[in-house]
């Protein structure tokens, strides 16, 4: 049993499988409160659900990519044997976690995000060193850019744990704070070996839609 915030199909909005319809599976609860958090509604909110009843609901789309998210779904231990059923499934399975739980039991075969938290996230020095050595070559880092003490904290931070020769690194706007064009530039600026990511589906749709 899993507790399951929301399933919906969307278009994956974020990451390498940006513009892909995607299953979204939304994992309840999180053990961190970042400043800029868009699925506040997922701290709580949800309901017990059985694999089975999880995995008919993906199937029913018939989208090859299912992504898990939260919330931070490695909180809930059965998630592994979801992931692991929906590879063996032949899915394209994709993991957004906060970084601040081991991803070490993770499916190889799982693609993982993992959002290092900046300084003005709110939850800074969450993020758990030790998953580093946990990643696999489809990792990727993704970077929420409040500020530019959080642009130079990550550019360090890439570099100091040589992110940039081994990982995608993503370097996101946080919606509303700073703009697409300033972080574009910033890249540009200072020879970043970071990959501009936008929110796709806050642009597709709205920051306030929920179930896209």
């Amino acid at each position: 049993m899993l507790k399951i915030n929301e399933i919906f199909y969307s278009i994956q909005g974020e990451t390498t499988y940006v513009g892909c319809p995607t299953v979204f599976v939304r994992l309840t609860a999180c053990n961190l409160r970042c400043t800029y958090c868009d699925t506040k509604y997922s701290y709580y909110e949800g309901e017990m659900q059985t694999l089975e009843a999880i995995i008919a609901e993906i199937d029913s789309h018939k989208a090859p990519n299912v992504c898990i998210t939260g919330g931070e779904p490695l909180l809930q231990k059965e998630v592994h044997t979801l992931m692991k059923t929906l590879c063996d499934k032949g899915y394209l399975v994709s993991l957004e976690t906060s970084g601040s739980k081991s991803v070490e039991q993770v499916d190889p075969r799982v693609k993982i995000i993992l959002d290092v938290k900046t300084p003005d996230s709110g939850a800074a020095n969450s993020f758990l060193m030790a998953n580093i050595r946990f990643s696999t070559p489809s990792t990727e880092y993704k970077f929420v850019i409040c500020s530019e003490e959080d642009f130079e904290w990550s550019e360090e931070f890439c570099r100091q744990h040589k992110l940039f020769e081994n990982f995608v690194v993503l370097y996101s706007p946080s919606y509303g704070q700073v703009s697409e064009r300033w972080l574009a530039e910033k890249i540009l600026q200072k020879n970043s070996s970071a990959r501009l990511q936008l929110q796709l589906h806050k642009y597709i749709w709205s920051s306030e839609t929920r179930g896209v």
